[in-house]
């Protein structure tokens, strides 16, 4: 007895089972957090990690739902600042990615979220934009 050959999946929907999946996930995990932070200990978190977790999720969703959403009107995988198709294999690692790998690795394509810290411009993933200066005295 042999299995009958199976058609091949459409690369569009693994990715889509993929982002409803995630989907999903993410929306269980965000109920539980929830849940987590109404209880008068809040299951052994820490209240600030907890709404960090809870803030991560619900990026996730968003970032999600907005993939599923260009997927239905037929622009999931075409980059959003130079329309050309995002590589399957970026696509693969991050499934709601909105740029080429080109555009997404310029300085104007990224999310650089910046903050002042002690005179000193921090980005978001912690690096230093300006080299702290001796102080005179």
């Amino acid at each position: 007895m042999t299995a009958a050959p199976q058609a091949p999946v459409e690369p569009m929907e693994l990715f889509r089972t993929m982002l409803e999946d995630e989907f999903a996930a993410q929306t269980t995990r965000l109920t539980q957090l929830t849940v987590y932070a109404r209880l008068p200990r809040h299951a052994g978190y820490d209240p600030e990690v907890l709404d960090g977790l809870i803030t991560s999720a619900r990026r996730r969703i968003a970032d999600t739902a907005h993939a599923l959403r260009r997927m239905s009107e037929g622009s999931y995988g075409v980059c959003a600042t130079c329309d050309r198709p995002i590589p399957l294999g970026r696509l693969r690692i991050a499934p709601t990615a909105l740029h080429c790998t080109r555009c997404g690795t310029e300085p104007r394509a990224r999310s650089t979220a910046r903050r002042e810290y002690l005179g000193v411009t921090v980005t978001g993933a912690g690096r230093l934009l300006d080299p702290p200066r001796a102080r005179r005295r």
